[in-house]
């Protein structure tokens, strides 16, 4: 692997942590630990409800978000496990893609699509295969296409 790395990972966009009841998570993160609580989001084709809540301003702002399931006993399972993903900041989306899908990196089924915050996304799946040996280790890593706003803020 001794290729360029042609594009940056800028910094921590996301933290996404799953449970069976979001109001109690969103009294710990947002009542007690003071997050602001900005946006719902709701996908049954993700089977997910979630609270979007935030710390920081600008490019310094990282978001939490508190999920919970639509219907607890369909797939995916984003109360399992509690710490469901972490998201990376990527100044270009399609190369990073790209680039570490021939390197053998392996993605998530979906492909780069719109996610809950409305930019560009992709999922780097938690476990290598045969063909792509490489994945997450056990953890769900969201690259998340930074704007133009947030590279420049955070490439200083």
């Amino acid at each position: 692997m001794s290729d360029a790395r042609p594009f940056r990972i800028l910094g921590i966009q996301q933290i996404a942590i799953g449970g069976e009841d979001k109001v109690r998570l969103r009294s710990l993160w947002v009542d007690l630990l003071g997050f602001t609580f900005k946006d719902t989001y709701v996908s049954e084709r993700e089977n997910v409800n979630e609270d979007i809540c935030a710390i920081g301003q600008g490019a310094y702002e990282v978001e939490v978000d508190l999920m919970q399931p639509v219907d607890i006993a369909k797939k995916p399972a984003v109360h399992q496990t509690p710490l469901n993903h972490i998201g990376l900041w990527v100044d270009n989306l399609q190369i990073a893609h790209d680039w570490l899908s021939s390197k053998g990196l392996r993605f998530a089924p979906g492909g780069i699509r719109k996610g809950a915050a409305g930019h560009d996304i992709i999922f780097i799946h938690p476990k290598g295969n045969d063909e792509f040996p490489f994945g997450g280790e056990g953890v769900l890593i969201e690259l998340v296409q930074a704007p133009p706003d947030i590279i420049q803020a955070l490439s200083s």
